[in-house]
């Protein structure tokens, strides 16, 4: 009985509680400067996000987050090297290359540079595959006409 009577009094008290906190946020001004626009999280989060969707091969979410974690920080190698990977995978040659050399340029020092060996190795099969498609295709396009 004493349970049921704490509860009857406190529930009620918590109820009104959380209603007058939500009215002030309600009722709280927004400031100009945070308006109600999106502020995207740090590069490191979209990044991370971006690799949730690259899991769940959603490559387009993937890529649309390090895009996002690009303009957020302009700098973030990770964002690019994973950008590289996902117009990789969708056959973006071009774009994958220009996604990895921005990676070797972004990082911090040559010698995270001279390590990143998977990206050197990726731009340099893709810019001989982009160099012998660029060489094949007028033949095949001569032998269409």
């Amino acid at each position: 009985m004493r349970r049921f009577a704490i509860g009857f009094f406190i529930v009620p008290l918590l109820l009104s509680w959380q209603a007058a906190c939500l009215g002030a946020q309600a009722a709280a001004p927004r400031s100009e400067e945070s308006g109600d626009s999106y502020v995207p999280p740090p590069a490191w989060k979209s990044v991370e996000i971006g690799n949730f969707y690259l899991g769940r091969k959603d490559y387009r979410g993937a890529i649309s987050r390090y895009k996002e974690a690009i303009h957020t920080d302009s700098d973030y190698a990770p964002a690019y090297l994973q950008l590289g990977k996902v117009d990789e995978k969708l056959g973006h040659k071009r774009e994958a290359l220009a996604a990895y050399r921005k990676y070797l340029n972004a990082l911090p020092s040559e010698k995270q540079a001279e390590e990143a060996k998977d990206a050197q190795k990726a731009i340099r099969r893709l810019a001989s595959e982009l160099r012998d498609s660029g060489r094949t295709q007028p033949k095949a396009r001569s032998a269409q006409k």
